[in-house]
């Protein structure tokens, strides 16, 4: 039971190192470059899961799962890392990454559309409520406000489509892995690969002088330790300890996501913002209740 706690406290700390990303990522950036900074990160992260989670041969994984993951994963991240790091502003870069966060709400969507997940009547507010929700986010001041979501999408189209099309994949990457991993965890050679697609990108852009203050070195290790010892720690969480407790806490990763990112970057947000991020999380909650089973009612004698 006491090591039960000790990997469900784990599996909480992954939560809260995951919920860091946004707003260190975007420090990366700023000192480093969009795609330079990015691939330092990985690169980084990388050696932090070998030396955490250790290496596997990519001839112990699933064909399928080596091809499919592999593909997956990598576009995720170039999705989440560029996302953020093109981002106009620092408000833009959080607004980014609650696009982001519509994954659980989607990843639950597919698991109920592809692996045959049973639900309920709550999947609609659920999933209706968590689009509300990213609208609310965008408006602005005002709240839900078209006008002034569909101008702030204008504003950076490519990074608020990255942000989205990153949530779809991670939903797919969720729904897929989990029918052809068999067990097999990849995240290290995963992580490898994003580094090395970015490091293309660098190269293939003309690369670029990469400045390297005692600042950039600093924000550098800890968004590579968010990102790389976050997937660790997880991973023990989910092996090892309570997963209701870890699936239920994460669902607010959106909101704790805003509220580092807020402080690390220094940015006030609104409360319509606020609002927006707890409909956001609203949602997720509803399509998780949506899946949960049914209580059987006990026999009376």
């Amino acid at each position: 039971m006491k090591n039960r706690k000790q990997a469900t406290l784990i599996g909480l700390v992954a939560i809260f190192l995951w919920s860091a990303i946004v707003g260190l990522i975007r420090n990366v950036s700023d000192q480093l470059g969009p795609t330079g900074g990015a691939a330092m990160m990985y690169s980084v992260a990388s050696l932090f899961l070998l030396l955490s989670v250790g290496w596997v041969r990519p001839g112990e994984f699933p064909r399928r799962y080596l091809f499919w993951g592999s593909l997956l994963f990598v576009a995720y991240e170039l999705c989440l890392a560029l996302s953020i790091g093109y981002a106009h502003t620092s408000r833009q870069a959080i607004e980014v990454g609650m696009v982001n966060y519509l994954w659980p709400t989607f990843t639950i969507v597919a698991a109920i559309v592809f692996n045959r997940q049973r639900a309920n009547w709550l999947i609609v507010p659920g999933f209706v409520l968590s689009i509300i929700g990213i609208g609310w986010v965008l408006g602005g001041e005002q709240g839900l406000n078209l006008p002034g979501m569909l101008a702030n999408v204008q504003d950076n189209p490519l990074s608020y489509g990255l942000a989205f099309a990153g949530a779809l994949i991670w939903a797919a990457y969720c729904a897929v892995t989990t029918r052809i991993a068999n067990g097999k965890n990849g995240v290290t050679l995963f992580f490898m690969l994003v580094s090395v697609a970015l490091w293309a990108k660098y190269l293939l852009e003309g690369g670029g002088a990469m400045t390297f203050s005692l600042q950039a070195i600093v924000s550098l290790m800890l968004a590579a330790a968010a990102m790389g010892f976050g997937y660790a720690a997880w991973n023990v969480g989910i092996l090892h300890g309570n997963v209701t407790i870890l699936a239920g806490a994460s669902y607010f990763i959106p909101v704790f996501s805003a509220a580092l990112a807020m402080l690390l970057l220094r940015t006030p947000l609104s409360p319509a913002f606020w609002q927006g991020a707890a409909m956001v999380c609203g949602g997720a909650i509803l399509c998780w209740l949506a899946t949960r089973a049914p209580v059987k009612a006990r026999a009376t004698a």
